[in-house]
């Protein structure tokens, strides 16, 4: 009885979180229609989650391994402008 009872809590959990899940892609849709670039969106809201030094840590790694393969963004708009 008790396994039943933690089984059909997770089924439950797992409907609710579906629910969710569509109400986020309604969300993105609405936003997307104004446009707005969700993929974009769902990169800030990952790193919203993220603690500050871990999200600095990440954009000095990204940073080494754009210039190690010679995509300097900066540099090469700098250099446009």
């Amino acid at each position: 009885a008790e396994l039943r009872q933690f089984i059909e809590k997770v089924e439950r959990l797992d409907e609710d979180k579906a629910e969710i899940q569509n109400h986020i892609k309604d969300v993105l849709s609405e936003a997307k229609a104004q446009g707005f670039d969700t993929k974009i969106m769902r990169q800030v809201i990952r790193m919203r989650k993220m603690k500050k030094e871990e999200l600095i840590e990440q954009q000095e790694l990204l940073d080494v391994y754009t210039h190690a393969l010679g995509m300097q963004v900066e540099a090469e708009t700098a250099e446009a402008a």
